[in-house]
Formats: C-alpha cells, sequence, structure tokens
C-alpha cells in the first residue's frame, strides 16, 4: 500500500500524550519524518523510540513553543535533521480546569491563552518560510468547542475559536504560496482530558459530553490522527481554509441524544495504533506556570 506521507517532513507539537502521539505515530506509519515535540517532563523519547522500533523516523524537540526561543529551535530542528518542512501540526493546547467564568482563575486564563494561541500563532509564524518553500500544509487543534462555546471553561471554547479563524486567515493568506491551512475538530475523545478521574471535568461534564454526543461514546486519539493524515496529505489538495469536525455528531445534536443509541453503535473501533500515552499529559508542572 502507498504511504500517503512518503518523503514528507513533519513537525507535531504536543506529541507525547492523547491525539498528539496518535499523529506522531500515525504519520509516521504513512512515511513521514516526525519532529515530536512536547514539554520537557513529557515521555516524548518513548514516542520517538516508539515508532523507530516499527521502522519509522522521528527525532525529539523537548520545549514549550509557547516561548519564542523553542518556537524557531523546533522548526530549525526539522530543518537540521531532514533539509526541509512539509507538515506542521498544531496541536500543542490545555484544558486546564472547570470552572463558570466569574469564578475562573486569572492565572489559569493567562496559561490556556499562552499554550493554545500563542504556540499556534509562533509555530504558525515561523514555519511558514520553510512551507513556502517546498508548497506544505498546516492543520491545527480546533475543535467542537470552537463552533458552539463551552460552559464552565468559556475561555478554553474562546481559544479555539481563536483557532478556527486564524486558520482561515492563513489560507487565504497563504494561498499564493501553495500553502494549505485547515483544522481538524474534535469533540469528547477518550483522552486523560475527558476523564474525570484523570482530568479537570467533573462527572456532570463527563456524563452531559457523551449524553449529547448522538454516536454515545468518546472518539479515540486514532480517529482524530486518521483525519490529520488525510488532510496532511495530498489526498485533500483541494482543501484548504476547512473545520473538520470529528465529534461524533455532537456539533450538530440537540440535548442528550446519545442515551438513546444503540450499543453497538457505540463501540469503540479497533484500530491499529498502540499508545503507550494517551491517559496521561496533565501531570506536567510546566504547563501550570506562566513562562
Amino acid at each position: 500500500m502507498d504511504r500517503r506521507l512518503e518523503g514528507k517532513v513533519a513537525i507535531v507539537t504536543g506529541a507525547a500524550t492523547g491525539i498528539g502521539e496518535a499523529i506522531a505515530h500515525k504519520f509516521a506509519k504513512e512515511g513521514a519524518k516526525v519532529i515530536v515535540n512536547s514539554l520537557p517532563d513529557d515521555p516524548i523519547q518513548d514516542v520517538v523510540d516508539a515508532i523507530k522500533k516499527y521502522g519509522g523516523e522521528a527525532v525529539p524537540y523537548a520545549g514549550d513553543v509557547s516561548q519564542e526561543f523553542h518556537a524557531q529551535n523546533c522548526v530549525q530542528t526539522a530543518i537540521t535533521a531532514y533539509g526541509q518542512l512539509d507538515i506542521l501540526i498544531n496541536n500543542a493546547g490545555v484544558f486546564l480546569a472547570t470552572a463558570e467564568t466569574q469564578d475562573y482563575p486569572v492565572d489559569v486564563f493567562d496559561d490556556t491563552v499562552r499554550m493554545n494561541i500563542r504556540s499556534a500563532f509562533l509555530m504558525t509564524k515561523y514555519a511558514l518560510p520553510h512551507l513556502q518553500k517546498s508548497r506544505g500544509n498546516i492543520v491545527s487543534a480546533g475543535s467542537e468547542a470552537g463552533f458552539n462555546g463551552i460552559a464552565q471553561n468559556t475561555p478554553y471554547g474562546g481559544t479555539k475559536g481563536w483557532m478556527h479563524s486564524f486558520m482561515k486567515g492563513v489560507a487565504v493568506e497563504q494561498a499564493k504560496y501553495c500553502i494549505r491551512a485547515n483544522c481538524v475538530c474534535p469533540g469528547a475523545i477518550d483522552t486523560a482530558w475527558t476523564r474525570k478521574e484523570k482530568g479537570p471535568m467533573d462527572s456532570k461534564m463527563e456524563k452531559m459530553l457523551i449524553q449529547g454526543t448522538p454516536m454515545a461514546r468518546r472518539g479515540t486519539p486514532e480517529e482524530v490522527a486518521n483525519v490529520y493524515a488525510f488532510i496532511a496529505s495530498s489526498e485533500a489538495s483541494y482543501v484548504t481554509g476547512a473545520l473538520w469536525l470529528v465529534d461524533g455528531g455532537v456539533t450538530v445534536a440537540k440535548g442528550a441524544v446519545g442515551s438513546d443509541t444503540p450499543m453497538w453503535f457505540r463501540s469503540e473501533p479497533q484500530g491499529e495504533l498502540r499508545l503507550e500515552h494517551e491517559q496521561e499529559g496533565l501531570d506536567n508542572k510546566d504547563t501550570q506556570a506562566i513562562k
């Protein structure tokens, strides 16, 4: 079978756990050489080693890309290692708290904006000169919350709405350089972020997410990574400025529709990726402090 990303070089930010880990693996299996970026305390090397075990190519870059120094160096790592950059995946981001807006901590708001907005802007800014040379593309992490907003974490929804608009603007602005820019917009995905036992969501929000999803389950990181791989490939050559929902239908649903969904339709696909860290990513102290 032809590998859709053969010969391409991709940076994946936030790639040590969850959806980012799945994207890194999927891209490597599709033939891409992957720069695996995440924060220094995250299991970046584990992901790189796992990719190399099945013959993939990957290089780690540990650093908070919401800092200009690290954003520049992350891009330069790709150029130094492989001489080119074809794909930028802006996946780094956080969902740090649940609280009504009047009670939302200002320091958590600042961290959310820094990690979800500043990192994507800086990575895009420094990747663009190289993507212009390769006629590459950018795929960024949007969210169904960027369409509808989200109660109990209104700043998070706001940052994802910004991401949607940012990618649309980049798509128009950079088309003259033959660059495509798109968003993938997940709903509730089975990572640490959407588990009340591990993440910031309480049991009420967790239940609301599942019942409000027509497919009545969380998606898997691999299901999201599959969409990233398609959009980043030449198969999506006429796709730019688009927002791709991977949300089990939650954006178009009205009410707790998932309670009526038969059990067989709620079953997760088996998939082929074996992820070591999909339920991790919340313990890194570097996400909790403003740089």
